[in-house]
């Protein structure tokens, strides 16, 4: 085995030390994604929401590998956004920006972390208010959460991304939404974040990708945006988009010198993964970043939105196919949902009834004895969210 082929292999599933890393920005995320969920109410600020998250997460990881001779990056991998009402996603304002929540709000809280390039993504959905989310609002976050549910059971080795594609889409359905057109799910790698195989959320003439087959030790960050909408979103004003990944095959001679500062400083902090212009000199960013764009050297990640009066739920989780089974890592509890419609499909309840996990073998060793305060062997299958089901139903 060459060298690169070693470091390949090394840089999979199949190393302990490599899922601990997933693991450890899984928890950081998820603690970060706490935090910011108990910092959504009337009247905060969204700036000061995404800065906290953020915040959270590079005090967290700074204090990881301390002691290691090597030093591992590690830190944002996706900047928090806060995401309101019918906006889709990737609302992270600038400092200068005033937006505040309110009450009955609907908010999509969106964000990533890293350590030493293994990213762990999640996306949550919270309705700023007292007791359970009712009507169309309940059914907009529990057609995203049961889409999710079925796509962790069918996000396995063998299984095909456009089965995915059908089967969220047949979900959103059910709950009288639609999934939103646009959104990928992206294979993870070691500082990629969006990797060749993907799943799309909806398949149309506009968007194809390729056919591919998902396989063990790989990780994937599935994303899934419904609406009560058109699920076909608009960008508004290019103004709003502060979030950019450096496009690293492409390069450009920059004229303007406020550009060639800007580009100077993202190659320096932010080479590979996604930032929040938050981050640069503001003055010279608005300047800068313009030219950058125009020239490809950048890639924006655009603020869309759906029509007003509509509302967008979003969830997305990092899952690692590991040798025993599907291994979600990411996620946050729902708030009590009463959704107005009810899952009676017989398909979309066979997939929720399929497990996470490989069921062993039987025989061949002895059953270890349960100790008193140990959980009982939890249960993989997830319930449909409908009239009956509160929001914990389906969490895992």
């Amino acid at each position: 085995m060459s060298d690169d082929e070693r470091e390949e292999k090394e840089l999979d599933l199949t190393s302990p030390e490599v899922v601990t890393k997933y693991k450890s920005a899984a928890e950081i995320v998820n603690k970060s994604l706490q935090l910011v969920v108990s910092e959504c109410k009337p009247k905060a600020k969204i700036v000061d929401i995404c800065e906290k998250g953020d915040t959270y997460i590079r005090e967290q990881t700074g204090n990881m590998y301390k002691n290691e001779e090597e030093e591992n990056e590690r830190g944002v991998a996706f900047p928090t956004c806060v995401s309101v009402n019918n906006t889709v996603c990737h609302f992270s304002p600038l400092a200068s920006d005033e937006t505040v929540l309110e009450e009955g709000d609907m908010v999509k809280i969106d964000m990533g972390c890293h350590i030493d390039g293994f990213i762990a993504v999640v996306a949550h959905t919270h309705v700023i208010q007292a007791g359970p989310v009712t009507g169309r609002a309940a059914d907009v976050i529990a057609a995203a959460n049961t889409a999710a549910e079925v796509a962790l059971r069918l996000v396995r080795p063998g299984k095909k991304n456009k089965d995915v594609t059908e089967a969220i889409q047949k979900v959103a359905a059910a709950y009288d939404c639609k999934i939103v057109e646009g959104v990928l799910s992206h294979q993870l790698k070691q500082f990629v974040i969006d990797g060749n195989k993907v799943i799309l959320s909806v398949s149309n003439s506009d968007t194809r990708v390729d056919d591919a087959e998902f396989d063990e030790n790989e990780v994937y960050a599935i994303d899934i945006v419904t609406s009560t909408g058109e699920g076909k979103p608009k960008l508004l004003d290019e103004k709003h988009t502060t979030i950019y990944k450096r496009a690293v095959d492409k390069n450009y001679h920059l004229k303007m010198k406020a550009s060639r500062f800007i580009f100077s400083e993202i190659n320096q902090k932010f080479p590979i993964l996604p930032f929040t212009a938050r981050a640069l000199e503001e003055k010279r960013a608005r300047l800068g970043l313009v030219e950058c764009v125009n020239h490809d050297l950048l890639q924006p990640y655009p603020v869309l939105h759906e029509k007003s009066g509509d509302l967008v739920a979003h969830i997305k989780f990092t899952v690692l196919l590991m040798p025993n089974g599907s291994d979600r890592i990411t996620s946050h509890p729902l708030q009590e949902l009463q959704p107005t419609k009810t899952i009676d499909d017989p398909e979309i309840k066979a997939w929720l009834a399929l497990g996470t996990t490989k069921k062993k073998k039987k025989g061949g060793g002895k059953k270890k004895k349960a100790k008193k305060g140990d959980k009982a062997e939890e249960s993989t299958e997830a319930e449909p969210m409908d009239a009956t089901t509160n929001g914990d139903g389906a969490q895992e």
